[in-house]
């Protein structure tokens, strides 16, 4: 039976899914170019060595110039792939390579790392469709970061990646829902 903070989600996931579908395409240029600032900004200031971060879909935030830039100045990426058991097995991301996998998302193409190649960050990147300034992380409903981050033994900071308008004062919580850090959005850097 679904609980009222699933209800809530799930009406709150389709509100914000027709509001990126139907961003505006210049909008959605300007953010990106924010997005991949900010990302850079972020990683330069952490340190990160290791980033374990996505490739996006159509109407996420584009993270492909910012995976480009971190391969170029020498930063180990790991990219996730996703499994039927509901776990995120892990690759190293080219740059340049990626296929189709489960759910149609996008994913490496390379050697398969297994689930425990994630200790290995220095920083994480994940996708949301939406936070608070509380921390929380509202994805978009499959668990697979939230169990990923869970079963972590030392996490290293987590950041989402979102539009301005998509930072809301509270989200429904759960309790499988696994605090971030901060969040990265065109204009700001946000640390909780």
């Amino acid at each position: 039976m679904a609980t009222d903070a699933t209800n809530e989600k799930r009406a709150l996931r389709a509100e914000l899914r027709e509001r990126r579908r139907t961003r505006p395409a210049h909008v959605v240029d300007k953010a990106n170019e924010g997005f991949t600032a900010n990302l850079i900004a972020l990683a330069t200031q952490t340190d990160a060595r290791t980033i374990s971060a996505y490739l996006s879909t159509s109407f996420e935030p584009n993270t492909r110039p910012f995976l480009n830039w971190a391969l170029a100045d020498g930063r180990r990426v790991l990219l996730p792939i996703a499994r039927q058991d509901g776990l995120l097995d892990w690759a190293e991301g080219d740059g340049e390579t990626e296929t189709e996998g489960l759910y149609g998302l996008p994913e490496p193409v390379g050697g398969i790392l297994g689930p425990i190649a994630i200790n290995d960050a220095d920083l994480i990147l994940i996708p949301a469709s939406a936070v608070d300034e509380h921390g929380t992380r509202m994805g978009w409903g499959r668990g697979y970061f939230d169990r990923t981050l869970g079963s972590m033994e030392k996490c290293p900071p987590v950041y989402a990646v979102v539009f301005d308008d998509e930072i809301l004062d509270e989200v429904p919580r759960e309790v499988h829902d696994a605090p971030i850090d901060g969040a990265v959005t065109p204009t700001r850097i946000l640390r909780f």
